[in-house]
């Protein structure tokens, strides 16, 4: 196994955030595009077609089902939603038949129940669905998700040259800013990069943007998590010095609850993704969603480690073809002696049982007085481990060990 720990952390991030003081640590949800993408025909798919429907019973499960009181809060619109034309002041409006009451309501009926409301637009001429786009109709639109009292945006990135999105995602930016209501700003900008890397200018979009896609759409299988995965781990230089509070690399959707993934695979995810400090945002339809998923999903030992405060990014620090062991900084510090606790994620990414012996100090856990383990998804103390101890795990095909190593007595 050859380490990484020379590429260990320094224990703050750089700051570059958006200047709208919102979610300080990584925004927690649900969307619906990667399960129920642009589905419009509510007469053939009446439980899973694009209407306020769909939203409202999403939003009932949050609330009944203990995922909002897990740290889930927004439910998120993704694209067709709209009227195929703006009214005739140019404003957006819902597609009447599937929208009746419009969004200014559903916001309403989200904000009833403790939720926030996320909605969809497209910074081109129109949105991937065919839709109308923003470009020419910034701050009317702006201005219309802060009257519908919306919370949070995701700006897409069809039909428009991507030469004009620093300057594009920019102005939108600063027309949700003036706007008068604090709104959630995210970024699909660099996801339109990724065969143009040296144009992914990540100070530049953190400055703009609270969160951001950089990769891929998430499809509902593990080869695809993977894919994710994989990316991350051969970026993670240029990403971590611009994850933190205000500020993170999305990696797309948490599918957890689908049963295409089995349940190993769904914890890896969960895993991964805390491990990074990014967004949880389910897409899965909470109606259906079997115990021993929701049990995952609403892990709170896991939840505590991507919402931990200091919001660092974790890296990968230690690979082989089958293995990869993640180490994460996370609290409770010991600020006088510059230590702090850590997060650890040995990850099984082959078909195979796998049996992996690696000592703390090889992965930069060198407190003298050791650390107290704690296994995250078998909820179990594991005693107190110091830097000559090793991590012994015997794990299953795609499956995950997890463990917060706190300082002692803090």
């Amino acid at each position: 196994m050859r380490s990484a720990v020379a590429l260990l952390f320094g224990l703050s991030a750089t700051v570059w955030a958006l200047n709208n003081g919102l979610v300080r640590t990584p925004p927690m949800g649900w969307m619906s595009w990667t399960k129920f993408y642009c589905e419009t025909d509510c007469v053939k798919h009446p439980f899973g077609c694009i209407d306020e429907n769909l939203y409202m019973a999403q939003a009932d499960c949050m609330e009944k089902d203990g995922y909002l009181a897990a740290g889930y809060e927004y439910v998120h619109i993704d694209d067709c939603w709209m009227a195929r034309e703006r009214d005739a002041s140019g404003r957006l409006f819902a597609n009447k038949t599937r929208f009746p009451h419009g969004i200014k309501a559903l916001s309403k009926y989200m904000h009833n129940k403790g939720l926030k409301l996320g909605i969809y637009e497209d910074y081109g001429t129109k949105t991937c669905g065919g839709y109308p786009g923003s470009l020419g109709h910034l701050k009317i639109d702006a201005d219309t998700f802060a009257d519908w009292d919306v919370d949070f945006l995701k700006l897409d990135g069809c039909w428009v040259d991507t030469d004009k999105m620093p300057q594009g995602y920019a102005d939108m930016g600063k027309a949700l800013n003036a706007s008068g209501r604090a709104i959630v700003y995210s970024c699909s900008w660099p996801a339109y990069l990724i065969d143009q890397p040296r144009k992914q200018d990540y100070k530049l979009i953190s400055q703009h943007c609270n969160l951001w896609r950089n990769f891929d759409d998430i499809s509902m299988s593990f080869k695809s998590i993977l894919s994710i995965i994989n990316y991350y781990d051969h970026n993670q230089d240029r990403q971590i010095p611009y994850n933190g509070p205000g500020h993170w690399f999305d990696p797309d959707m948490i599918i957890g609850g689908n049963t295409e993934i089995t349940y190993n695979q769904a914890k890896v995810q969960m895993t991964i993704w805390s491990i990074w400090s990014a967004p949880l945002i389910m897409s899965n339809d909470l109606r259906t969603v079997d115990e021993v998923s929701k049990a995952i999903l609403q892990n709170p030992e896991v939840i505590a480690i991507d919402q931990d405060p200091l919001g660092i990014m974790g890296r990968l620090v230690a690979n082989t073809t089958d293995i990869g062991v993640y180490v994460k900084p996370v609290t409770p510090r010991d600020t006088a002696k510059n230590l702090t606790s850590f997060a650890v994620a040995i990850f099984n990414r082959s078909n195979k049982k796998q049996s992996v012996s690696i000592q703390l100090s090889q992965l930069g856990l060198k407190n003298e007085d050791g650390y107290d383990v704690r296994d995250l998804w078998a909820h179990g103390d594991e005693g107190r481990l110091r830097p000559m101890d090793s991590f012994q795990v015997k794990l299953n095909p795609t499956a995950v060990y997890f463990v917060k190593c706190s300082l002692p007595d803090l």
